[in-house]
């Protein structure tokens, strides 16, 4: 295979159409940016819209350390309806013959979800059981077991309670569903409920000031879509360490360094620089005040100084 030619890397935020998978977007942005290096930091289902990073080239290897961040959602589930997906795409399960509760239990219900909470992942979803994912089995009508997951729901503001809709926006933790919080909020309340549509407004460090409809970046040449890629050091937020010639040589090969004063916090994680202000490496202190790199990104000296790698 032709290796591909080194260009910018960082991070792309699409503001993900509804009816598009995440894989439909990582398969346009590598047409957008002439590259295959490119992946997503979190499934979005095709109903939902919204925030979408994406790690382009050499930043793939940083998803690990984004990959635990807070998500915010705007949703609206509509109570009444259960579906088959638990979203607006499934076939209807079954419809609420009675009255519908009163706001005032609606919202007494809501706030039972707030805070740390168990929560049995859908069968419809990306999760993988032998290999296989979950939503596959689910459509040949299989059904697995699935052990609840600890998640965190920091935040549920009531927006408007128009029943059968609620408009919500929520703050969670990563691999919240927000599909099982709608169909589990409807079994609280005795009527069923389905998430009706989700946008999602921030993902990590990522939100929708940062996000680009995939329209917009069909039309720009590749070098205007890799000018507004966001630069590894600023994605990841991790203090700064700008390393000196043949410090930035040692940690390209892997070598640890000694941490400068003022880093006491074993554990820390630092983005460290090479002398030309790219980002060359993750580096973490040691309980011996050494910094050891938990993942390099970049080469020093680079190779190709007019087309970083980073």
């Amino acid at each position: 295979m032709r290796a591909e030619t080194p260009g910018p890397s960082g991070f792309l935020v699409v503001d993900k159409p509804v009816g598009w998978t995440s894989h439909d977007v990582v398969a346009a942005a590598r047409g957008w940016l002439k590259t295959r290096r490119v992946g997503h930091l979190g499934t979005l289902d095709p109903l939902a819209t919204g925030v979408l990073p994406l790690a382009v080239r050499e930043a793939t290897k940083l998803v690990p350390f984004l990959m635990g961040g807070r998500k915010r959602y705007h949703a609206v589930i509509r109570l009444g309806v259960e579906t088959e997906t638990l979203d607006a795409q499934g076939s209807v399960r079954s419809t609420h013959t009675g009255p519908l509760p009163e706001v005032a239990a609606v919202q007494k219900a809501l706030a039972t979800f707030e805070g740390e909470i168990l929560q049995t992942p859908p069968m419809f979803s990306a999760l993988k059981h032998r290999g296989v994912p979950l939503h596959r089995l689910a459509r040949k009508g299989l059904h697995v077991e699935r052990a609840p997951r600890r998640v965190r729901v920091d935040r549920i503001l009531c927006l408007g309670c128009p029943l059968p809709d609620l408009e919500l926006e929520i703050d969670c933790s990563s691999g919240t569903y927000i599909r099982a919080l709608a169909a589990d909020l409807g079994t609280l309340l005795g009527c069923g409920a389905h998430l009706a549509a989700l946008r999602r407004l921030a993902s990590g460090p990522f939100s929708l000031e940062h996000a680009r409809q995939p329209q917009e970046l069909a039309q720009l040449a590749p070098g205007a879509v890799a000018a507004l890629l966001i630069p590894p050091a600023a994605a990841l937020g991790f203090p700064v360490l700008r390393l000196a010639g043949a410090e930035a040589r040692r940690v390209a090969h892997g070598g640890e360094i000694p941490a400068p004063a003022g880093l006491s916090l074993a554990g820390a994680k630092i983005a460290a620089l090479d002398p030309e202000g790219v980002l060359l490496a993750v580096l973490e202190l040691r309980a011996n005040r050494a910094l050891r790199p938990l993942r390099v990104v970049g080469v020093w000296p680079r190779v190709a100084p007019n087309t970083p790698l980073c």
